[in-house]
């Protein structure tokens, strides 16, 4: 609680600015999406799945390969998951198979629900269009990969 003149004029000078950029200068919807799901993440029993294999740095060139499509590892203790990114989506598998909830995060956009069949097969029609990461949710356990630029 302000206690002079001076620190209630500052009070009142405070919230008159906050309402001012609330009102001239508000937050993008996308950006509070972004901060949003950045919280949601925020999960201390999370694991980090560690990006394990990337054809972009750790596969050898095929000669006359044009657009080949990305191949990602991730691993987690136990858990692996294989992901193919291409101009028409994802592939994936989760190894061992086993059932659980996949989302696909990327920046602003809404987190995308994948489904894994029984053989831990999973696929994506929208390819990612700037960094993203999955959330693995397998059981009781909650697994995040790194982001990575698409």
């Amino acid at each position: 609680m302000p206690e002079g003149p001076d620190e209630f004029a500052d009070a009142v000078l405070e919230e008159e600015l906050r309402q001012a950029a609330v009102v001239l200068d508000p937050v993008p919807a996308e950006l509070l999406q972004t901060a949003l799901d950045a919280f949601a993440l925020h999960d201390l029993d999370a694991r980090l799945a560690e990006l394990t294999f990337d054809s972009l740095v750790d596969a050898l060139p095929v000669r006359g390969a044009v657009d080949a499509p990305r191949m990602l590892t991730f691993r987690a203790g136990g858990t692996t998951v294989d992901v193919e990114v291409t101009e028409d989506g994802l592939i994936g598998q989760l190894l061992p198979p086993q059932p659980a909830r996949i989302e696909v995060l990327g920046g602003p956009q809404a987190a995308c629900p994948l489904t894994v069949d029984p053989l831990g097969r999973f696929t994506c029609d929208t390819p990612p269009s700037g960094p993203f990461a999955l959330r693995l949710r397998t059981g009781a356990e909650l697994i995040v990969t790194e982001w990575l630029r698409a």
